[in-house]
């Protein structure tokens, strides 16, 4: 890459604000995840019957196993969140970005 094109893009307002959003968002995205994560993880650690316990009386399906689905349709749907917003907001920034620096 030219130099030149480099530091145009580089100090580019634009790509300044790009690169805070994104980082933030990705932040705040694995923030969430991370606490439903470990949240389960602690709940195992430190409660480990409250996860085994059945749904209903005589049910063999316990409140661990809607929890785990839980975790996993989350990780699913936030990446499905992120993804959209990197291909609306992001996306239009950075395009906006290339085409200032072709000029």
């Amino acid at each position: 890459m030219n130099e030149d094109v480099l530091k145009k893009v580089q100090s580019n307002p634009k790509f300044i604000e790009l690169v805070h959003k994104k980082t933030s968002y990705g932040w705040k995205m694995s923030i969430i995840m991370l606490v439903i994560y470990y949240g389960f993880i602690l709940t195992l650690a430190f409660d480990p019957t409250l996860l085994g316990t059945p749904i209903a009386a005589g049910s063999v399906i316990t409140i661990g196993i809607p929890i785990g689905v839980f975790i996993i349709v989350s990780a699913f749907l936030l990446t499905g969140i992120y993804v959209r917003k990197a291909n609306s907001e992001f996306d239009t920034l950075n395009q906006q970005i290339v085409e200032e620096a072709r000029k």
